[in-house]
């Protein structure tokens, strides 16, 4: 029986999953996040540790016979967040989350001091990223700084306190700016570009690896055997990977979430930082992936939804399925929030171009949801993929997931095919405990097992010519635009 830790940012989830692939059962705890000032965004790490508790009682309560039988841990959780911590292993300050923006003049900073930093790391410097918010404290806060013996990313905090080692794994520590992605290593230029060495970072395992034990007196406490082994884990978006099965070169993901992802795994790392594409580190040795993230996607159709007035999301999707005809609806430009990927242009702004008369609430909707799919197609434009390596079917996840008829139009615009899978919203969570029990000694061949599949959406050739159009068209919107975003 292996336990999967997932800490996001609104909750902390935890599954127990057996060697049948069964998951036994699933229990969540809410976080809320401060925003203390604008462009702030920080947790404080006790809560994380309050929420654990809440779940494992609450597991060890519903499922006693199988939590007894844990055998191993994985952890899962929201990347680029910075703990920082003194020399007693103290907590300094609020954690500083992955959605803070307070650091954009620190990234400048950075890429001006590192000008290979991209190229290193798999990434632009963006106020995300861990590197530019220890700027930001050495240069505003002088006197925490000064104290900070170790920086931790939010789940590497949870490692510590259940097992008192400082350890991250290469997938979530990809996500810091402090890695050099293609050799698997801390870089110790970029470190010294933020003014910390490599004594201030946790050591460094696999995702599949097993990096500590659970301590004796939490294990005896929890009611657990006396040898629990805690894997590497891995950031949330190669955890939802593993969980899936997509760890094969040319498998990967789209998420249609509140913002949107493509995610892809390689073979090898390919960054592409100037389309603020993400080049990480996978969770299982020799593998890396790539990453496009669009900020807003199933958010804008619930934006859509309160300001044109329908009931329901379900019945914008509805309407915009009916929309006639299809090359005469308006275009939408879903930059609600900026965009990053392709664009990594934060002051984008949404557009709806070319209403007439005769538009109404059908082709306002068809236009949104269609915009969405074309910055995700954007986004898949900008993959370095290895020749001769093509995609394979994708799984589509995320709650604009639910509706069949969005799903079949992505991947029309995608021309890729795309399929649902069972325990896909399990998300990270799962990954999590697939992690633990390779560390536990599970095989790749049986763990990593593609789920059953419930749903595929093959791209209809039909409308291959009028979404290329309007595609090009979408392209050409922003571009004339650009200029004036404020």
């Amino acid at each position: 029986m292996y336990l999967g830790i997932d800490l996001g940012t609104s909750e902390l989830k935890a599954l127990l999953l057996d060697q049948d692939h069964r998951i036994v059962g699933v229990a969540r705890a809410p976080l809320t996040v401060e925003l203390p000032r604008p462009l702030w965004s920080e947790q404080t790490p006790q809560q994380w540790w309050d929420a654990l508790e809440t779940v494992v009682q609450g597991l060890r309560q519903a499922h006693p016979a199988e939590w007894a039988a844990v055998r191993g841990i994985g952890l899962s959780g929201q990347m680029h967040g910075a703990v920082l911590l003194d020399a007693a292993g103290a907590v300094l300050r609020p954690a500083i989350l992955w959605n803070d923006g307070r650091s954009t003049a620190q990234c400048e900073a950075l890429a001006r001091a590192v000008p290979g930093l991209g190229e290193i790391s798999g990434n632009l410097a963006m106020p995300g990223f861990t590197a530019p918010k220890l700027l930001w404290v050495r240069e505003q806060e002088p006197d925490v700084f000064a104290r900070v013996a170790r920086v931790l990313l939010p789940k590497d905090w949870l490692r510590l306190m259940l097992s008192g080692e400082a350890v991250s794994d290469l997938s979530d520590a990809a996500g810091t700016l402090w890695l050099d992605v293609g050799a698997r290593d801390w870089s110790d230029a970029l470190l010294a570009a933020t003014g910390l060495t490599r004594a201030h970072m946790p050591r460094l395992v696999e995702g599949s690896d097993a990096s500590a034990q659970l301590l004796p007196g939490l294990a005896a406490r929890w009611g657990l055997g006396s040898r629990v082994v805690v894997a590497g884990g891995a950031g949330d978006n190669a955890a939802s990977a593993v969980g899936m099965g997509l760890v094969e070169p040319g498998q990967g993901f789209v998420s249609l979430g509140t913002s949107g992802v493509v995610f892809v795994s390689t073979d090898r790392f390919l960054p592409n930082p100037a389309q603020a594409l993400h080049a990480f580190c996978h969770a299982l040795p020799g593998r890396w992936h790539q990453m496009s993230v669009m900020l807003s996607a199933a958010s804008v159709v619930q934006w859509a939804t309160r300001a044109f007035g329908f009931a329901s999301e379900a019945a914008l999707l509805e309407a915009a399925a009916t929309a006639t005809p299809r090359d005469r609806c308006p275009l939408f430009l879903p930059y609600l929030s900026g965009e990053r990927s392709p664009h990594n242009h934060a002051e984008a702004q949404g557009v709806l171009f070319g209403l007439t008369h005769a538009h109404g609430p059908a082709g306002i909707a068809y236009a949104v949801a269609e915009g969405v799919c074309f910055g995700l197609r954007d986004g898949l434009d900008t993959l370095r993929l290895p020749a001769g390596m093509p995609l394979r079917e994708m799984a589509l996840v995320g709650g604009g997931a639910r509706s069949a008829w969005w799903g079949q139009l992505l991947a029309d615009i995608l021309g890729v095919p795309l399929a649902l899978y069972a325990g896909s919203e399990t998300g990270g969570a799962l990954g999590a405990a697939r992690l633990a029990w390779l560390a536990d000694g599970g095989r790749v061949s049986e763990v990593c097992a593609l789920p059953p599949r419930t749903r595929r959406f093959e791209p209809a050739a039909a409308d291959a010519g009028l979404h290329a159009a309007r595609h090009v068209r979408f392209k050409a919107l922003y571009q004339a635009l650009r200029s004036q975003f404020g």
